[in-house]
């Protein structure tokens, strides 16, 4: 799974094709782009959840980052974003070979949300391979990008 975290102070998500009908907003967290790749399991979404929430990019009262969603009570937007496996080596227009087909990607999608969830971080989100616009606060701005294919190494 691939992530791009961004600290906002706050994010929604509209439905463009829905007279941009709200899917959902947060006030200060997390906006997380999410993309599921081919060989994506459970495991790697628990792992990325159980990151995301824990980790220490809040600041603490001596302005230094040392506080999770869990000790600020922020909340997280999750986006899903196929994009993210976005292959641009050959030619200019990128190939998605390594993003899981939508029937598996929006199930760990889901499951990520609830691994999410589970850790009792309030949690919105958009809608599975629908056209969206996100609007957001970024705060630093602060942006992390993670990959669990990294872990593996």
């Amino acid at each position: 799974m691939r992530a791009c975290i961004q600290r906002v102070r706050s994010a929604a998500v509209k439905l463009p094709l829905e007279n941009n009908r709200l899917a959902g907003e947060i006030g200060s967290g997390l906006l997380v782009l999410l993309g599921v790749g081919v060989s994506d399991t459970e495991h790697e979404a628990e792992l990325l959840a159980k990151k995301c929430s824990e980790l220490r990019i809040f600041e603490d009262g001596h302005g230094k980052m040392n506080l999770s969603l869990n000790d600020t009570g922020g909340a997280i937007l999750v986006v899903s974003q196929f994009t993210l496996y976005a292959d641009c080596s050959r030619g200019r227009r990128p190939g998605f070979t390594d993003a899981a087909r939508p029937e598996r990607a929006e199930t760990l999608y889901r499951y990520f949300i609830d691994e999410v969830r589970r850790r009792n971080i309030p949690t919105a989100a958009g809608v599975f391979q629908t056209e969206m616009h996100i609007e957001l606060v970024n705060d630093g701005p602060v942006t992390i990008w993670m990959d669990t294919e990294v872990w593996k190494s």
